[in-house]
């Protein structure tokens, strides 16, 4: 067993995150699916000081400075650096959660934005139940390639098998009215995606946490509904069954079928 130290009191989740905005909300619901919290007040009356770990992964994709570097590092930091600094190839962090009584992590890719480099992070694509599509706010253009984004990482994972996010960053360089005007035309994209939407600030981190939340919440229960889909017992649950490091190289490892939008 590995042990698995206790997440911070700013990482405890125990009601289930509500969305941005109702019109782009692709689950509308107050609390945890009644299955899953079943499963997760079994594990939870049972739960020993230590645990495997059990993770889920988000891959962050979108144009060269949208600001995804600065998205992850404002809720896995708390900075914000003005200084901008492309990605080379990916990078990741995982946070460490209580979600609904259970340890929890999510592994966090961030993946460049520049052409030269999407070979190598199209790899890190797979075996994702996240995918977040990033779009600057201030720069209309960004939104319109969020669909190729989103295109591309599908391409590497099992159809809809993924959560899928469409994120605007930037909002405070914009007027209300500007954000306004943005966000219905975000609205529309979301749609055809089937995302859910969110905007956030990373120099203010307004709704940065609020979106992360919701971001390992709903990866936390899928997994735990899958476990349950495929016969796992409730004992299994905390038990390493849900996604963990081995299982994320062997999914890297085997070929994925081929899936476009």
């Amino acid at each position: 067993m590995h042990f698995n130290p206790p997440a911070s009191k700013d990482r405890i989740i125990s009601k289930f995150p509500k969305c941005y905005n109702p019109q782009a909300c692709l689950q509308m619901k107050d609390d945890w699916n009644t299955k899953a919290k079943m499963a997760c007040q079994d594990r939870a009356a049972r739960l020993q000081g230590y645990d495997r770990l059990k993770m889920s992964k988000a891959v962050v994709v979108g144009d060269l400075n949208v600001g995804k570097t600065c998205l992850i590092n404002r809720f896995c930091k708390d900075v914000f650096e003005r200084d901008y600094k492309a990605t080379i190839g990916v990078d990741f962090e995982i946070e460490r959660f209580e979600m609904a009584g259970l340890p929890y992590s999510l592994q966090i890719w961030d993946t460049a934005g520049q052409e030269k480099f999407k070979c190598i992070a199209s790899a890190y694509y797979r075996g994702a139940q996240v995918i977040v599509t990033v779009f600057d706010m201030a720069d209309i253009k960004t939104l319109e390639h969020t669909q190729q984004w989103l295109c591309e990482a599908l391409k590497e994972n099992e159809p809809n098998s993924c959560f899928v996010f469409l994120v605007g960053t930037k909002r405070d360089l914009l007027s209300s009215q500007e954000c306004q005007r943005t966000e219905r035309d975000a609205l529309k994209i979301a749609a055809e995606m089937n995302a859910e939407f969110w905007t956030v600030s990373s120099k203010t981190g307004e709704n940065v946490s609020e979106f992360f939340f919701r971001v390992a919440a709903l990866a936390f229960e899928d997994a735990i509904l899958k476990d349950l889909e495929t016969g796992n017992s409730t004992a299994r649950i905390g038990d390493g069954s849900i996604l963990n490091d081995k299982a994320l190289k062997d999914s890297a490892a085997k070929p994925m079928k081929k899936s476009c939008c």
